[in-house]
């Protein structure tokens, strides 16, 4: 008889308790939240770059894709996602004796427009921002591409976890 309670408590105990493990943060309700639209978000800032506004549209949309199983719609999804890129900054960085920057910060702001149509309580407008510094003695042309990869990285994760992860 103790031999079937020691074998049969843990079963029971066990059988009784669920662990979640959710390892891309997401907390959605696939039960009400179906699909995702996003939109082209095009460069409005002082500096355009114009492959800039395509590919962080799409770094954006692998996101949800990838970390999500949400439904990519060309528009009018349960979850809406639209705004511009409203900046993009050098700033030299790091003055060396000879009065000259040892390095050049990039810095992009994207303004997000995020509509959850399930839960209007969760709608917001704000901005992302992201940065990388680079050496002064490199063209910003030889390393953007780069840089705009992090950056388009960084931001996306952001969107990501103020929209779905409810960080």
């Amino acid at each position: 008889m103790k031999r079937f309670l020691l074998l049969f408590f843990p079963l029971l105990m066990l059988s009784g308790c669920t662990i979640s493990y959710k390892l891309n943060g997401a907390s959605i309700d696939y039960s009400r939240v179906k699909s995702i639209s996003i939109q082209e978000f095009p460069n409005q800032a002082s500096y355009v770059y114009p492959p800039f506004a395509q590919s962080f549209t799409e770094g954006l949309k692998e996101k949800f894709i990838t970390q999500t199983k949400l439904k990519m719609k060309p528009k009018e999804g349960d979850l809406q996602l639209e705004g511009e890129i409203v900046g993009w900054d050098l700033t030299p960085m790091a003055q060396q004796a000879d009065g000259y920057a040892s390095e050049t910060k990039l810095t992009i702001t994207v303004n997000v427009r995020f509509t959850n149509t399930t839960d209007e309580k969760e709608n917001f407008e704000q901005k992302f921002t992201a940065f990388r510094q680079f050496s002064a003695t490199s063209m910003l042309e030889d390393v953007q591409d780069v840089l705009l990869q992090e950056i388009t990285k960084e931001i996306s994760e952001a969107i990501f976890n103020k929209t779905v992860a409810n960080w």
